[in-house]
């Protein structure tokens, strides 16, 4: 598959963190677990730092759904059902994904969801760019950059996949969904924002004695996430859960909690390790975390966002 060619002064910009609000998408496996939903509201609620301008269903393939289709289906329902609960509605900003992944034949999955991204992205001016944020298997960025590879021209994409670089293998969720997808975007030459699991995101770890003392009993929404965190696990004694999709989100307001450095693309392996390449393009990954700021301006957002009458 051949790229369009993005200069590397171009890319090198693109991956500075961003000094003004941006245009984003989210592109989430919602009901995969439960921290998609802390950051679908976390972005919903972040109105100063960035204009969500879509929400996109992606599948995944757990013991909560029977296949990629069917858990794209369940977070497309859990979309709306947040967006219930904060007074919002869901014609024209919510948009079902893929129901299968790429797969070893590079086969892109069409959607709803990756025609609005391909639309979105190309109406997007040189001078403002797209931010696709992916909380899941990367399958409807990678199709759309398939179907359409100009489109890395006029995005940057922020994803939560795989673990740190120097992470003896990279055999993460999001990534394993679909490791082609990944291979798409990460040789694609797009404009990249590598958020890791284990090593970095895996600090952003919460328990259910801290969401009561400052998130429940404060908003109709809150009381929502605190509901299925706990029901989530069976047993909250001495147990803390990670929230991990929260970090990409985090970034895009204030890079500062998410310190970064550029590095060469890694190459993903067949057997899903990460290898070195000096030759190859540059991204961003991502190497620590302020825990404590982000969960304060999260806490705060979702006290602010309070109870309305007109809402469940």
């Amino acid at each position: 598959m051949t790229f369009p060619h993005i200069p590397e002064v171009v890319r090198l910009t693109r991956l500075e963190p961003p000094q003004k609000k941006v245009r984003m998408v989210l592109d989430t496996d919602t009901y995969n677990e439960i921290d998609d939903q802390f950051a679908v509201v976390y972005a919903l609620l972040s109105t100063e730092d960035m204009n969500v301008e879509a929400i996109y269903a992606a599948p995944f393939f757990n013991d909560r759904s029977t296949s990629p289709g069917d858990g794209m289906e369940h977070s497309y329902a859990e979309i709306l059902r947040l967006l219930e609960r904060l007074g919002r509605s869901p014609e024209g900003f919510v948009y079902k994904g893929a129901m299968d992944y790429l797969g070893v034949g590079l086969v892109p999955q069409d959607s709803p969801a990756v025609q609005d991204l391909i639309q979105r992205a190309l109406a997007s001016p040189e001078d403002d760019p797209l931010y696709v944020v992916a909380i899941g298997a990367i399958t409807n960025i990678a199709s759309a950059i398939l179907l359409e590879p100009t489109i890395i021209e006029h995005i940057v994409v922020v994803w939560l996949g795989g673990h740190a670089l120097y992470w003896p293998h990279t055999q993460e969720f999001n990534l394993q969904q679909d490791v082609p997808a990944a291979r798409v975007v990460l040789d694609s030459g797009v404009p990249l924002i590598h958020m890791p699991c284990n090593g970095v995101t895996t600090h952003l770890a919460t328990t259910l004695a801290e969401l009561d003392a400052f998130m429940h009993g404060k908003s109709h929404v809150g009381d929502y996430l605190y509901d299925i965190y706990e029901a989530y696990m069976p047993d909250h004694y001495a147990h803390s859960k990670v929230i991990w999709d929260i970090i990409t989100i985090a970034w895009l307001i204030n890079p500062d909690w998410v310190p970064t450095n550029l590095v060469h693309s890694p190459v993903l392996t067949d057997q899903v390790t990460w290898s070195e390449d000096h030759s190859r393009h540059f991204i961003r990954t991502a190497t620590a975390v302020d825990r404590d700021a982000i969960f304060r301006d999260l806490f705060d957002k979702l006290r602010l966002s309070g109870y309305s009458t007109s809402q469940p």
